[in-house]
């Protein structure tokens, strides 16, 4: 205890360490339901993931994630057409910030889709890690 008292200086740089490697996983906001844009990718070209977008049509029109269906949430709460039928096929579900995404999620995941992920940051984590973004046209 004396060698804790007299070093405190040593101990709070340990936990101050300690704190900023731990801090990225807290921020990142990781778990079963979420994965980063290059997980994304690894899921699509691996298990062939179907990526989702859950903007308005007027939004994904503006710039969406390249190969990625447009449902927008309200029409994916009604049961929309353009769902894979193959329901264990992990499908990624992105947004322009990723606020829509978890809840389409949740919907998803009781239209029997287990395998459903956002992929976090949404369409900006997208475009920041340079993956192709097309546009529609109007």
């Amino acid at each position: 205890m004396k060698f804790l008292l007299d070093n405190w200086y040593l101990v709070l740089a340990a936990l101050a360490s300690g704190g900023l490697l731990v801090w990225p996983l807290i921020a990142r906001g990781g778990g079963p339901n979420r994965v980063s844009t290059a997980e994304a990718v690894m899921l699509i070209n691996r298990e062939k993931a179907v990526l989702i977008d859950v903007s308005e049509p007027a939004e994904y029109a503006a710039g969406h994630a390249s190969n990625a269906r447009n449902i927008p949430l309200a029409g994916l709460e009604s049961g929309a057409k353009g769902l894979p039928t193959n329901k264990s096929l992990p499908v990624l579900v992105i947004c322009p910030t990723g606020a829509r995404a978890n809840r389409a999620v949740a919907t998803l995941r009781k239209l029997g889709y287990e395998k459903a992920s956002t992929v976090i940051g949404g369409l900006a984590a997208w475009r920041e890690a340079q993956l192709p973004v097309e546009k529609s046209a109007a």
